[in-house]
């Protein structure tokens, strides 16, 4: 018998305007963070208008934001979006540095995750952040 979460698919947005960027965080989360959560599907951005719809749309389960961004950084987009919309999805920005870390503070993002990328420990952090999100717990 197989378990209800294995026939759902949660959607996770990826934003930088680099796509080695946007690779390397889909590599190191993979399509399955955790047994205990649905598959993840993957969905590429390069431009700021097609996240902020997106998420104003309700389109994703958790954002992925680049920190580095050109020209615009994923942590003014975060702040942006937790201001803006309502029932924001969760959101997680990625740093170059660890000592940037305290941005997310200000771009109120519920995770940050730091460059180069862990793959246990983005599985990890995406699998937390997504266990703890509203749209998650309304499927269950």
């Amino acid at each position: 018998m197989s378990s209800p979460v294995a026939h759902e698919t949660l959607t996770v947005l990826v934003f930088s305007h680099r796509p080695e960027v946007r690779e390397a965080i889909i590599m190191a989360v993979g399509r399955r963070p955790a047994p205990d959560l649905p598959r993840v599907r993957f969905h590429e951005a390069s431009g700021i208008a097609e996240v902020l719809q997106g998420a104003d749309a309700g389109e994703f389960d958790l954002l992925i934001l680049d920190g580095e961004a050109q020209p615009t950084g994923g942590m003014g987009v975060s702040r942006q979006l937790k201001n803006e919309i309502d029932d924001c999805p969760p959101i997680i920005v990625t740093v170059r540095r660890r000592d940037d870390r305290w941005l997310a503070t200000w771009s109120q993002a519920d995770a940050v995750l730091v460059h180069p990328l862990d793959p246990l420990t983005a599985a990890e952090t995406v699998a937390d952040v997504l266990r703890r999100s509203s749209s998650l717990a309304l499927r269950g």
